[in-house]
């Protein structure tokens, strides 16, 4: 049960993922900032509490598996993993430069925290489900989490693990979609429309569930209720903003203009939204001390 102070703790880590992962993409000046911002609140939950992870054993082997299928995100990882002691965060200005831990895409040979390596879209869903069975046959009691975009599933490989993971009755699988409603060259719905993706893993076999993806209370429950489900593979279908948090990104998105990848503005610009970030994760912790 989510009492009222874990769920704060969830907000504050979650508007300090969008800080750090700003501040990544800005030393850097460009990034994929869209898909990064809508998913810091399910990674909140996830590495905030409900994940067994140890930082000073990353290979520890009775962690949960984590997958971002959409390895163009992995900005907003690599904020989680610094935020939870896996490395300092003095690394996440070297996103993306020469001699960096932190390549563009997650790399589990490169990034301490990293257990899948993922960027070809598709892919990473099945390497997920790959553990969750071995897992399984090792005797662990293992979860493996996969975060995959709403555009990622015009993949055909999508549905092939789908497929996969019901008929092994994966039950130990929890996958999550980021619905945002965007992808790289526009809307969903206009590049190949999915129509309702909840129905298409319910015909799977997968217990389904559609939630607030910004809502951390939701998202734990979610989570809560998907490990009730035995026998067969859970995914949440997460309803959330692309550029969520980033005063930068949701103004260009309501100018219609793309935000899948971004090229940073000028030094000052990106000052004022670290600040304007910086006093949304101060008014939390001022919220969490007031309880």
């Amino acid at each position: 049960m989510l009492d009222s102070k874990q769920e704060t703790e969830f907000e504050i880590l979650a508007a300090e993922i969008r800080l750090e992962t700003f501040r990544e993409l800005a030393e850097l000046g460009f990034g994929h900032i869209g898909g990064a911002m809508s998913i810091a609140d399910v990674l909140a939950v996830l590495y905030g509490g409900v994940m067994k992870i140890d930082p000073e054993n990353p290979a520890w082997e009775d962690r949960d598996y984590f997958a971002l299928s959409k390895g163009h995100a992995g900005p907003a990882v690599y904020a989680a993993l610094a935020l939870r002691g896996f490395f300092l965060k003095e690394q996440l200005k070297t996103l993306n430069k020469s001699g960096t831990m932190l390549p563009s895409h997650c790399s589990r040979i490169h990034t301490p925290g990293i257990d899948l390596t993922t960027g070809s879209l598709g892919q990473g869903i099945s390497t997920a489900a790959g553990a969750a069975l071995a897992s399984r046959i090792l005797g662990g009691d293992n979860y493996a989490y996969c975060i995959i975009g709403d555009g990622e599933c015009d993949e055909g490989q999508i549905w092939e693990a789908a497929l996969f993971a019901a008929h092994q009755k994966l039950d130990h699988f929890i996958l999550f979609v980021d619905a945002n409603k965007l992808q790289l060259d526009g809307p969903v719905a206009e590049i190949c429309c999915m129509g309702d993706i909840g129905e298409k893993f319910r015909s799977f076999n997968w217990h389904v569930q559609t939630v607030d993806g910004h809502s951390v209370a939701a998202i734990y429950r979610a989570i809560e209720a998907a490990k009730a489900a035995v026998g067969q593979p859970s995914v949440v279908v997460l309803e959330t903003i692309k550029g969520k948090g980033c005063a930068l990104a949701e103004e260009a998105a309501a100018k219609g203009q793309g935000i899948h990848h971004m090229l940073f503005p000028d030094q000052e610009t990106n000052r004022r939204e670290i600040a304007r970030m910086e006093q949304v994760v101060s008014d939390l912790k001022a919220k969490r001390g007031s309880r």
